[in-house]
């Protein structure tokens, strides 16, 4: 029967916690960004002494540890002191609320305002802004360059008395392109997050596996192999994918242990993770990007132009949304250019050498 003894059984599992891979997962320490959140509490400070907060704009890499490390902190800033009780904590992940009526709605249902059927914007802002101006409030807008309209954010900047505004983005160069009337408002100060060293990425790995499998079920050479890709890939999020998908691979094999090999099967799916195919882009964003590649290396007005000239229908602001989303794939490199003739520019290149994360 020596045959069987390294298989799992009916009904066993290596997790021990899953959840403890789920990317929006709030481990109870964030090593390595003690710096950053102490920063971020700094701007909330204000906050206690019933004076308005400091806004403030964190950017870095994607998987670096911004949300996390913002979402702990909010977390202690809604287990904490008694003076925290007048202070409204409100995270908001733009990537799925990406308008200002869909924002309004969100905050609505966290602040337990039900009656929102039928209401307009308008109506929705103004039970919003009664509402946290009973006392402070936090308000943290994750994937900031994903919204359509900013017109909430000059609202909340008008009209919240007491308040600090933190916005998170990947590209630090988003706030150029501000509408000035939010910049002039918003002022904030800039956060970066910086890529995790190799010890760092390590640190972190170890201690989410530790949580989420038992004890002795991940192989030395497998956790090595997936430390490795993760540091490449500067990407926390790809590390955790693939410590998931390399323990089910060990399960679909009924093994007790999570192997090289378990790992190497992770890493074959790694593509599909992130990555999305020029195919499944919609057809005015494909229009686009076959101009840049066509134009590659040309200002984002002079593109703007011939688009237009080809009978493109979308104005100038929509056309630099649809860019920023390129951008955001990895299908196109922007450079800004600031000062010269023509004064701050972007320059557009098409992303020849676009690597999959299997490239790596």
């Amino acid at each position: 029967m020596g045959i069987f003894k390294d298989m799992l059984g009916a009904g066993e599992t290596l997790f021990k916690n899953p959840v403890a891979l789920d990317y929006d997962y709030v481990p109870k320490l964030i090593p390595y960004r003690e710096n950053e959140q102490f920063r971020i509490a700094n701007c909330i400070k204000p906050l206690f002494q019933r004076r308005n907060g400091r806004n403030l704009l964190i950017y870095g890499k994607p998987g670096v540890g911004k949300t996390v490390a913002c979402k702990h902190v909010l977390k202690e800033l809604e287990e904490g002191a008694e003076e925290a009780e007048e202070i409204t904590p409100i995270y908001i992940n733009c990537w799925q609320r990406n308008t200002s009526f869909k924002i309004l709605l969100e905050i609505c249902d966290k602040l337990g305002y039900r009656l929102t059927h039928n209401k307009k914007t308008d109506e929705l802002l103004a039970v919003v802004v009664k509402t946290l101006n009973k006392g402070s409030a936090v308000l943290v807008f994750d994937e900031i360059d994903k919204i359509d309209d900013y017109d909430f954010l000059y609202h909340f900047l008008e009209q919240i008395y007491r308040k600090c505004i933190i916005l998170i983005t990947n590209h630090k160069e988003w706030v150029i392109e501000l509408d000035d009337r939010v910049k002039s408002r918003l002022l904030p100060e800039m956060l970066e997050f910086k890529p995790y060293n190799l010890s760092e990425t390590k640190g972190i790995l170890k201690q989410r596996a530790d949580s989420a499998f038992y004890e002795g079920v991940l192989d030395d050479t497998a956790f090595e192999l997936i430390t490795k890709k993760t540091y490449e890939l500067q990407d926390i999020r790809s590390g955790l994918y693939l410590l998931r998908e390399a323990g089910n691979a060990a399960e679909d094999k009924s093994s007790k242990k999570i192997s090289l090999e378990h790992t190497k099967t992770a890493i074959e799916k790694l593509d599909k993770f992130k990555i999305k195919k020029s195919t499944e882009l919609e057809d005015e964003t494909k229009t686009i990007l076959e101009l840049v590649k066509q134009n590659s290396g040309k200002r984002i007005g002079d593109i703007f132009k011939i688009y237009q000239d080809k009978g493109g229908k979308l104005v100038y602001k929509s056309f630099q949304r649809k860019i920023n989303k390129l951008y955001q794939g990895n299908y196109i490199e922007v450079a800004k250019t600031k000062g010269g003739k023509l004064g701050n520019t972007s320059i557009i290149k098409y992303s020849k050498d676009v690597k999959k994360l299997t490239d790596f």
